[in-house]
């Protein structure tokens, strides 16, 4: 045990290392939430999801959380609006959006937060744009696109962006404001105390959705299935993956772990391929490879100081 413990700390010490992990996730949560969508409402999920990762959360964090309440309290603005972009906004978007929108479109639009991040980043005065972060962040879109395009760039010309697609770009563009506001979360706050606390914001935010959904007859699927599919969510691609997100972005910057998204397009390909049989091309070959230039061109040989 006390090896498995020192090898995860030494993990943890090093950040650039865990960018590889939410990614990881998020492919997971996009396979279940496609095939979630004909069955489980939007929201419903969402809301799922974040009582999963909270009600795993809770039992470890509500000490600190009681201690530190007043410094919870000067700082809601900053918890609400946390809890408003990362928790409900994108989440709730995006399951919306799988309902309908295409794999391709899909894949192709997640992949735009590593651009949004440091436009965002700028706007908000968050960090400043490296030239290695924009090459890297071109690079590994093209990849990305290269996927998409299978090939032939030619096809990207066939996409069409029609009836949910914008919500997907809202999605995203919701994450990559979460993703510079935790940035500022200040140093005297827990991290998984503060993390908790935008859980439970973006649940009550979500909340008058939630019952306009379940008003309108929307209905709860409770097999073993479906409710595997919320638990994984709620503990791997909501928990695990937020609180790994938060260290590799307090460490890191935004922009660098926002490279890290183009993984998702990545790992999602490797999922396809092993659960659903999909095919592996060449165009999947040349585009992983690209993506992961980028990555590694972004990431690799950065200063060890840490702010």
């Amino acid at each position: 045990m006390s090896s498995i413990r020192n090898a995860l700390l030494a993990l943890w010490a090093r950040p650039v290392w865990l960018l590889w992990l939410p990614p990881a996730f998020w492919a997971g949560n996009l396979v279940l939430g496609r095939a979630l969508g004909p069955v489980f409402p939007p929201v419903s999920l969402a809301v799922g999801r974040w009582v999963v990762a909270l009600a795993v959360m809770t039992p470890f964090v509500w000490r600190q959380a009681w201690r530190e309440r007043h410094l919870l309290a000067r700082h809601w603005t900053l918890i609400a609006a946390c809890g408003a972009f990362g928790i409900a906004g994108y989440n709730a978007l995006g399951y919306v959006a799988l309902q309908t929108v295409p794999a391709a479109s899909v894949a192709f639009l997640n992949s735009t937060l590593p651009l949004m991040v440091p436009l965002v980043a700028v706007v908000l005065g968050g960090e400043r744009i490296t030239w290695k972060a924009v090459v890297g962040i071109a690079i590994s879109f093209m990849g990305v696109a290269w996927i998409v395009a299978r090939g032939d760039m030619a096809n990207l010309a066939a996409l069409r962006f029609e009836g949910a697609e914008p919500l997907v770009l809202l999605a995203v563009a919701n994450y990559a404001v979460y993703s510079v506001l935790l940035r500022r979360k200040p140093a005297a706050i827990g991290p998984l105390v503060f993390l908790a606390a935008t859980m439970a914001a973006g649940l009550l935010i979500l909340m008058p959705f939630w019952a306009f959904e379940l008003a309108r007859g929307a209905r709860i699927p409770t097999d073993p299935a479906s409710i595997g599919a919320v638990l994984y969510i709620g503990v791997f691609a909501s928990l695990f993956a937020f609180i790994l997100w938060s260290r590799c972005v307090a460490t890191l910057g935004a922009t660098v772990t926002g490279v890290s998204f183009h993984l998702v397009a990545l790992f999602t390909a490797l999922l396809a391929f092993l659960v659903l049989g999909e095919p592996v091309r060449t165009f999947h070959i040349a585009g992983i490879g690209l993506i992961l230039l980028g990555f590694f061109f972004t990431t690799l040989r950065r200063p060890t100081s840490q702010p």
